[in-house]
């Protein structure tokens, strides 16, 4: 019995010591918060991010489902180190909780842009309301020049015929854009990139189509280059 009471006393022990240790690394992290953005509490919109459907196969957000370490600009000012996740499904931001480690929405009014752990950038721009998947109006910054090309991200839920523990599925796709003096030009077709840059079709055969990069191979790469030669044709007519 003595042994028995021993042993519970040594696991309580160790339980109040991981309880205690695990309060000290939250409270650090709070601090860590506290440093990086003084007006933290100002930036949450006081909403728990509701977890995605445990029946949906794959999960709502871009690249995956772990906290990284990013970059947030909130009115102008620039804090590093956040860790952050960005829910493509409704185009929210999302953060972590310092101390109840618990998924929080980050009021999408006052972040101007962010960087998320891979390096990629995005910026919340409007004068694209009427397009179906604007939301709260983040999207990537592809490459930048003469105009910007943007990507938009989302996924949307789309039901399973097969009898299984799902009943829907998150599928994802890429809309790009091209930005110029603040209107948007939707790209849907190879062509109608082309035509929105005015180049010539000799120029792109010459840049594009010799060196073996095909629009239906990869997009983001061939429109990335046409951004590429039409900011070169500036240039050398400035």
């Amino acid at each position: 019995m003595r042994k028995r009471i021993f042993l519970l006393g040594l696991i309580s022990l160790s339980m109040v010591g991981a309880f205690a240790q695990s309060l000290q690394e939250n409270l650090a992290n709070l601090e860590f918060y506290q440093e990086k953005l003084p007006f933290f509490q100002e930036l949450i919109t006081g909403a728990q991010y509701p977890e995605p459907p445990k029946n949906h196969e794959g999960f709502p957000f871009l690249k995956g489902r772990s906290f990284e370490y990013g970059g947030l600009t909130i009115n102008q000012v620039y804090y590093p180190d956040i860790p952050l996740l960005y829910d493509i499904r409704y185009d929210q931001v999302i953060t972590v909780h310092p101390i109840y480690m618990q998924k929080l929405l980050i009021n999408p009014a006052k972040i101007n842009s962010f960087r998320l752990g891979d390096g990629s950038n995005f910026e919340q721009l409007t004068g694209n309301e009427s397009y179906a998947h604007h939301k709260n109006g983040f999207y990537e910054i592809v490459e930048e020049g003469s105009v910007t090309l943007l990507a938009k991200h989302y996924k949307i839920p789309k039901p399973t015929r097969e009898l299984g523990d799902y009943v829907a599925k998150y599928e994802e796709f890429e809309d790009f854009f091209i930005w110029d003096g603040g209107q948007f030009f939707s790209i849907k077709t190879k062509k109608s990139a082309i035509k929105t840059l005015e180049l010539s079709k000799k120029l792109v055969r010459e840049n594009l189509t010799r060196k073996g990069i095909y629009y239906g191979s990869n997009k983001r790469r061939y429109l990335k280059m046409l951004i590429q030669i039409h900011s070169q044709i500036g240039t050398e007519n400035e």
